[in-house]
């Protein structure tokens, strides 16, 4: 046991290395150009005003959109996701997966589930003991399930997922625009000094090497960034981009797209004035998550039966669909020219028999 602890203290000492290594990279960069570029080598006072200004800009939209990123901790499933004790005990008692699957399908009627594993049964973490809600994975490195996991990133140490991926996606932005910045404004002292225009001082090797470590950094951060933007822009997960979600129907990678305005919403949320701010601003509550629904899906419906005045009333109550995806049907059924609204769906059979299928909201 005590091995084992202390191994995973290493480990997880040892995580912060590439963090350590950013911040350290970061700190020397606002020192060469701060210091040696514009204090020691640019000559005119009013360029150095400039640059400083923007700088400082960028320097600290990126710090804090990578603090955020770090320290934000990853959402978890709650506590309507864990068996109950007692089918808990059943579940661990059972041997045979077609038992456990009974007891979690019972478990899963009450939950707005609508992904399955690829061979269609529900998906359950056996290490945290709780149903997955759907677009959640478990972390290796986290020892958690986090809520529309997208990876585990070493560079910041966490995992990014429902709580911070705004956040990332802005530190990359961030990122690219303090790397381009420096890169531009650089560059023509670099040439200066690598063409010996300018006296070799001890500022010569900090802005030669500052213009070389934002490049490579520009490369490396505008193709990563680049990929996140068009996830975004069809609301998936890196998981999702490679291992498409599997729903009732079967997988569909698009599933969960929504159009690419309601997509960027999805992560930046409605208010555009906070869209560049590392604030939290993305929609829902990771637990449930708009869907593409081509079908009604009778697990996910209350039918209510309204005959004749002189025929007795009947109840088939199921699973509720959660408020987006009642929006969602909504349109689809107007898509498809029915004109029926999405609280009464009314059709009137030859015997004068009136049915009412109501599709009530989640609260």
């Amino acid at each position: 046991m005590a091995p084992t602890h202390v191994l995973r203290c290493c480990q997880r000492g040892l995580a912060w290395i590439p963090v350590i290594f950013i911040a350290l990279v970061v700190c020397w960069s606002y020192y060469a150009y701060v210091v040696e570029l514009c204090i020691f080598t640019i000559p005119s006072i009013g360029e150095k005003i400039i640059y400083l200004i923007f700088f400082h800009l960028s320097f600290i939209m990126f710090v804090w959109s990578y603090w955020k990123t770090i320290f934000t901790k990853p959402a978890n499933p709650s506590k309507e996701f864990c068996l109950p004790k007692a089918e808990k005990e059943r579940y661990e008692k059972e041997e045979r997966p077609e038992s456990q699957q009974e007891i979690l399908w019972r478990a899963a009627t009450s939950l707005p589930l609508y992904t399955r594993t690829g061979a269609g049964a529900i998906r359950y973490c056996d290490r945290c003991q709780v149903i997955k809600p759907d677009r959640c994975h478990h972390c290796s490195a986290c020892d958690m399930c986090v809520l529309k996991m997208d990876h585990h990133c070493p560079w910041v140490n966490n995992c990014v997922g429902f709580s911070n991926y705004k956040f990332f996606i802005l530190f990359l932005a961030y990122s690219l625009v303090y790397c381009l910045f420096i890169a531009a404004t650089v560059l023509q002292y670099f040439i200066k000094f690598w063409t010996n225009e300018l006296p070799d001082t001890h500022a010569k090797f900090h802005v030669l090497f500052l213009f070389f470590v934002a490049a490579m950094f520009c490369i490396s951060i505008l193709s990563l960034f680049s990929y996140h933007l068009w996830l975004v822009g069809k609301n998936r997960s890196t998981i999702e981009a490679f291992r498409a979600p599997v729903f009732r129907t079967g997988s569909d990678k698009n599933g969960f797209s929504l159009g690419f305005r309601k997509n960027i919403a999805q992560v930046f949320g409605d208010q555009k004035k906070y869209w560049l701010l590392p604030v939290f601003t993305s929609q829902g509550d990771g637990l449930t998550f708009p869907t593409r629904l081509v079908n009604v899906d009778v697990e996910q419906a209350t039918v209510t039966l309204h005959p004749e005045p002189n025929k007795s009333s009947a109840d088939v109550p199921v699973s509720p669909l959660s408020e987006s995806q009642n929006r969602l049907l909504s349109n689809e059924q107007h898509a498809n020219n029915t004109g029926d609204h999405l609280a009464n769906n009314t059709l009137k059979s030859a015997e004068s028999e009136t049915i009412t299928i109501s599709v009530e909201s989640e609260s």
